[in-house]
Parts: structure tokens; C-alpha cells; sequence
């Protein structure tokens, strides 16, 4: 495979398959090569997600940073590449991501709820600008119609002290968590009587059995109600994955730093 180099910089002389293939495809859905600094934040990232033991449980994921147009920032990192519904360039930004619009906007992320284990699943998104509203909104999740089984993370605002979620289980309430709340946002079941919560830079645990997963596709940027679309968010967002479970605060790291690390390669 082709060495990753520039001149006067480090030469990735043998990178890792996954991330030369990665960006080889994002390159190719940008029309472009991509900076130095960019690839080497990519493959930072997923050779530090292999060397921590979360790589294979990342089932669907997206970077949506770091690329040059927004069909780069589409390719997935992992599994089928999304569907977009209604996000167009303008929408993009390199450094911080893909924001929505709180209502048309979304990605199928063509991963459904129940391609996961009933007690081994997790969705996580890293937020870079929160909602400007207080109302019940979702980063990522799949509801069905009755919460039974929902994998969903919902930022609410009773009083603006709440984070709801959901694991294969009913939405729940993190008190004392704000609405606003940025950075890395998910959830992750590893048992069949308590879930991993991470939000805020913090990690909580609730206690709650586990249900059958739903057999339709979890979104980001709304949640899938059923097949209805639902609380649709205007945050934006810059990283998205969906798969079996692990831990959530080491995947939280890889993402903060990979962030960082964009944001410091884009001129």
C-alpha cells in the first residue's frame, strides 16, 4: 500500500490497512488529497481504538470532520455508509462537523437497532455545538413506538438539569446533567441488568433490564420512532458510532483527541 508522506513531515511508510483505506476512499469522495496533519489525526485515531480494544465493537461510524466536502465526511469509517436526508455543503465544517437543522435534516445510519446483541450494543455521537433550544432532542437513537428497547441518546431539558437515554430499555433520566451538554454523548450495554452512560465528560451507570432490541435502523440527528422520524436536533455533530458494546470513556478520549487534532491540521 502507498506510504502516507509529505515533505519536511513524518512518513507513514506502512500505515495500518484500515486507515489507508479509509482515506484512500475519503480522498477519492472529495476529488482531492487530504493535508498531512488530517491523516495523521485519522490514523492516530484508529490505531489508538485498536490498541485500547474498541475497534472491532465500532459496527457503523462516521468522522464527520476532517474531510474536505461533506461526501468525504459521508464515507464511513465503519460498516455502510449513511443516508442523507436533506444536509447539503453549507451545512459542513470541516473542524466541527455536520449540523442539523432541527427539523428536515438527518442520517440512516442503515444500521438497525437489533444488528447488535440485546446485551452487547452502544450508539455514541461527539457534539460540538449543542441545540439552541430546550426540548427533548436526540443525537442518536432508535426509539420504535413504545421506548421498549430503545438505544437512544436524548438530551432534554426538565428544568435543564436532564439527559434521558436508553440501552435496550425505556428512556431514563441522568439528573443533574445540562441539556446543553457537549462533547461525547452515548450509551453502551455490556449485561442484561445495567447500561453505561457517558456524558458531559462523566460516566454514570442505570440499573435496568434489558428487552429485545427493535428491528429498524438507528438514526443520528433524530431518533427513529417506529419508523416515524422524531425529535430531530439542531446540534452539530462530528463523530457517530453505533455497534456492540465498550467502554465508552476510552472511546470518548479517542474522540476528543482526534477532534483536537483536526482542528489543529485544517490551515
Amino acid at each position: 500500500m502507498s506510504p502516507i508522506s509529505i515533505p519536511g513531515k513524518v512518513t507513514l511508510a506502512r500505515p495500518d490497512s484500515d486507515v489507508a483505506n479509509y482515506i484512500a476512499a475519503v480522498e477519492t469522495a472529495d476529488g482531492q488529497s487530504l493535508e498531512f496533519d488530517v491523516k495523521f489525526a485519522y490514523n492516530n485515531f484508529i490505531v489508538g481504538c485498536k490498541s485500547d480494544g474498541i475497534w472491532d465493537a465500532i459496527k457503523a461510524s462516521c468522522i464527520l470532520a476532517g474531510a474536505r466536502t461533506l461526501a468525504g465526511a459521508l464515507v464511513p469509517l465503519k460498516g455502510t455508509a449513511p443516508t442523507n436526508f436533506n444536509f447539503v455543503s453549507g451545512d459542513y465544517n470541516r473542524e466541527t462537523g455536520l449540523v442539523g437543522d432541527g427539523s428536515t435534516k438527518y442520517l440512516d445510519s442503515n444500521r438497525k437497532d437489533n444488528d447488535d446483541p440485546q446485551n452487547s450494543a452502544h450508539a455514541f455521537t461527539h457534539v460540538s455545538t449543542a441545540d439552541s433550544r430546550f426540548a427533548s432532542l436526540t443525537t442518536i437513537g432508535y426509539v420504535g413506538t413504545t421506548n421498549t428497547g430503545a438505544t437512544s441518546s436524548r438530551v432534554t431539558a426538565p428544568y435543564n438539569n436532564g439527559f434521558y437515554t436508553g440501552n435496550r430499555s425505556n428512556a431514563g433520566l441522568v439528573s443533574g446533567v445540562a441539556a446543553n451538554s457537549i462533547g461525547g454523548i452515548g450509551t453502551s450495554r455490556s449485561s442484561s441488568t445495567a447500561y453505561s452512560i457517558r456524558v458531559a465528560g462523566s460516566s454514570f451507570t442505570r440499573t435496568v433490564t434489558s428487552v429485545a432490541p427493535g428491528s429498524q435502523a438507528v438514526l443520528v440527528f433524530a431518533d427513529n420512532a417506529g419508523g416515524a422520524v422524531a425529535h430531530r436536533t439542531n446540534a452539530r455533530l462530528s463523530f457517530y458510532s453505533i455497534g456492540e458494546s465498550l467502554d465508552l470513556a476510552l472511546l470518548d478520549a479517542r474522540v476528543t483527541t482526534l477532534m483536537s487534532d483536526i482542528g489543529a491540521a485544517i490551515p
